[in-house]
C-alpha cells in the first residue's frame, strides 16, 4: 500500500485550519500549541517545525484574514495617488475609531492582546507588523510620492513608511481609549472626531489643505467602511 506523503505546503495548511477552529472556538488564552498539534493529528515537535509559537500560528491567521478581506482587497488595487492615500487613512481611522461599537467585542480583543503583546515580549506584534507591512508599504509609499510630485504634499524628512506606523499608532491608541464602556477620554461627537482624526493623521504625513478639503469629501466605499481585522490597515 502506498503511504501519501504531506507536502511542507499542505501540512502548514492543515495546521492553520486546525488553529483557527481552536482559536475560534476557545480564543487566544483558551487555546495551547498543544490542543491545536492535536486538533491537527500531529506531534507538538512537528507543529514547532512550521510555527515557532503560539503567538506565530495567530499572527499568520490575521495575516491571511487581512489579505482575504474584500477591504484589503479593494484598497491594493486602487492605482498610487492622493485620492488613493486619503482612502488608505480614512479606511485606517474608521477602523480603529469604530471597534468599540462592533457587535461581539472579537476585534476589541484582538486590539487588547495586541497592547498586551507590547506591555510583554512584544512577539505577536512584531510578527504582525511585519506581515501588514509587506502588504501595505508598497501603496503608501508610491501613493505618497505621488502626491509629493503632483504638489498635495511636502516631503517631510526621514523614512517614508515610518509615517504609516507614526499614523497607525496614533489612531490604535485613540480607538484604545474608546474601548472602555466609559471612555478614558471625552473626546465627544463620534463623527467630528473622526474626521478630525484624518486631518490631523494627513497633515502630519504631508498632505496640504487644499488637497484634504478636496479629498476629504464623500462616504468611504461600501467596503472599507466596515469592520476587519483589527490590525489591518
Amino acid at each position: 500500500m502506498t503511504t501519501l506523503r504531506v507536502t511542507s505546503d499542505l501540512r502548514r495548511e492543515l495546521i492553520l485550519i486546525a488553529a483557527k477552529r481552536c482559536f475560534a472556538r476557545h480564543g487566544f488564552a483558551g487555546t495551547t500549541t498543544k490542543s491545536v498539534a492535536a486538533a491537527a493529528s500531529i506531534s507538538e515537535g512537528l507543529l514547532f517545525k512550521h510555527f515557532p509559537s503560539k503567538a506565530a500560528l495567530y499572527a499568520e491567521i490575521l495575516a491571511e484574514e487581512c489579505e482575504a478581506d474584500p477591504a484589503m482587497v479593494e484598497l491594493l488595487d486602487l492605482e498610487p495617488s492622493t485620492k488613493t492615500l486619503v482612502v488608505l487613512v480614512r479606511g485606517l481611522v474608521w477602523h480603529f475609531l469604530h471597534i468599540a461599537n462592533v457587535p461581539g467585542q472579537e476585534d476589541a480583543q484582538r486590539l487588547r492582546l495586541m497592547v498586551g503583546s507590547h506591555l510583554d515580549d512584544g512577539e505577536f506584534a512584531r510578527l504582525l507588523y511585519q506581515k501588514i507591512g509587506a502588504l501595505i508599504r508598497p501603496l503608501f509609499t508610491a501613493s505618497l510620492a505621488r502626491a509629493v510630485e503632483t504638489g498635495d504634499a511636502s516631503r517631510v524628512s526621514g523614512e517614508p513608511f515610518n509615517l504609516f506606523w507614526l499614523a497607525h499608532h496614533s489612531v490604535m491608541m485613540t480607538g484604545l481609549s474608546r474601548l472602555p464602556t466609559t471612555p478614558c477620554l471625552p473626546y465627544g461627537d463620534l463623527g467630528a472626531l473622526e474626521r478630525q482624526t484624518c486631518e490631523f493623521v494627513l497633515r502630519g504625513i504631508g498632505l496640504n489643505e487644499a488637497a484634504i478639503a478636496q479629498h476629504m469629501v464623500g462616504d468611504l466605499p461600501i467596503a472599507m467602511a466596515r469592520p476587519a481585522t483589527t490590525e489591518s490597515v
